[in-house]
């Protein structure tokens, strides 16, 4: 099957999808979460409740056909240095919110941290802040 290019909206939006997808599992409330992380984004500002509907059936559907990897491999070179910080920001957030990190969402941030055309160690600190954020102080 022959996909056409994403565009930078979806591209975007695979990298959040990616990340709670990870683990096999997409629960109502990771959706939620994915949803609030880009309805006042600029990308999906003026973008209707169909639109945002079609936008993901069209992720899920290549999520399926192609896997995580696969998604994120045609998302990544839609996206510019800048978009890429902020998708990786997002994508670490959605990791780190519920503070139940399992080793597939590990491994997905430290595989994104790989691919980004970021300069020098600038992924890795997106990540620690990330995680510095989201942690409970009350953890030991």
């Amino acid at each position: 099957m022959c996909v056409s290019a994403m565009t930078t909206p979806e591209a975007f939006a695979a990298i959040a999808l990616a990340a709670v997808a990870c683990d096999g599992k997409l629960g109502r409330d990771e959706a939620h979460a994915l949803r609030c992380q880009l309805e006042y984004r600029s990308l999906y500002s003026d973008s209707s409740e169909a639109a945002m509907g079609e936008l993901f059936d069209r992720l899920l559907l290549l999520l399926r056909e192609q896997g995580v990897q696969g998604l994120i491999a045609s998302a990544l070179p839609q996206l510019n240095r800048t978009q890429q910080q902020s998708a990786l920001a997002v994508a670490a957030h959605l990791v780190h919110a519920d503070r139940k990190i399992t080793t597939e969402e590990t491994d997905l941030l430290d595989q994104l941290t790989r691919q980004m055309t970021l300069p020098d160690n600038e992924a890795c600190m997106v990540v620690e802040a990330i995680e510095a954020l989201n942690r409970d102080m009350l953890d030991s």
